[in-house]
């Protein structure tokens, strides 16, 4: 039985905190988060607390706070010979300032509380200073996924990065693909079916070969009156994303 304590009331902690609960050979010991309100609903299935020297004994603590905060959290964390991770894609493990052992216990997917989510598919990206550790690191996380991969810091940033583009920013340009849509008075579920093909093209295509569109096939018209219909900071998206394209494919503007 694996004994883990969670810091934190975000999405993340959220979703870690349900599939724990229902996760064999994993006690949830207990939850932490400064505000006592967010967590209260926990009350009834683990501990709950808002005091950092109230934490129970755990064999892992799991802190699933903002990259901002972890350095000064972990720093107030003064037991020794126990486990403190974190969950950030772009924190290195040397930024945990605790004396305790560390690691990281990588969550690859995007969360909201409002959305449910497969643990078995998400990929978990574990690392430990430990050998001890990382094994204990990997149980944990075979027992609430199938793709589990033992990643260094400096890959687990590189990983993240490729996150941001492929998921926070394609999400962003969704954004303004809505907007335009409210503006012209046109549904935005419309653009659903075209979404869900791009998405799943790569999983036969490279993003390279699945590659369309007015920018790559240098239709210099549409592009122009592409731009006459956009606002000032969504032409300056457009200029930037088509010339990378241009670039990539061997196109000059």
């Amino acid at each position: 039985m694996i004994k883990v304590c969670i810091l934190g009331g975000g999405n993340v902690a959220y979703h870690l905190t349900n599939i724990l609960l229902k996760t064999k050979n994993i006690e949830l010991v207990q939850v932490y988060n400064r505000t006592l309100n967010h967590i209260k609903y926990l009350e009834k299935f683990t501990s709950v607390t808002n005091s950092l020297n109230q934490l129970k004994e755990a064999d892992i603590y799991i802190i699933c706070i903002s990259d901002n905060c972890i350095e000064t959290i972990s720093k107030k964390l003064n037991f020794k010979n126990k486990l403190v991770v974190h969950t950030s894609g772009g924190i290195g493990i040397d930024e945990l300032k605790c004396q305790a052992n560390k690691g990281v216990f990588y969550l690859l997917q995007s969360f909201s509380k409002e959305r449910a989510v497969n643990f078995k598919e998400i990929p978990i990206c574990y690392e430990a200073t430990l050998k001890k550790d990382e094994e204990l690191l990997e149980k944990l996380a075979k027992s609430i996924s199938n793709h589990c991969y033992k990643i260094n810091s400096n890959q687990r940033k590189s990983i993240h990065v490729a996150a941001v583009f492929v998921n926070n920013f394609v999400n962003h340009l969704y954004h303004i693909g809505n907007e335009i849509c409210k503006k012209n008075k046109v549904p935005f579920e419309i653009l659903w079916p075209i979404i869900k093909e791009t998405a799943a093209k790569i999983e036969t295509l490279t993003p390279l070969e699945a590659q369309t569109g007015p920018a790559k096939r240098n239709d210099t018209k549409t592009l122009k009156k592409h731009q006459a219909m956009l606002t000032q900071n969504q032409q300056e998206i457009y200029t930037l994303l088509t010339k990378s394209i241009f670039n990539t494919y061997g196109e000059k503007l």
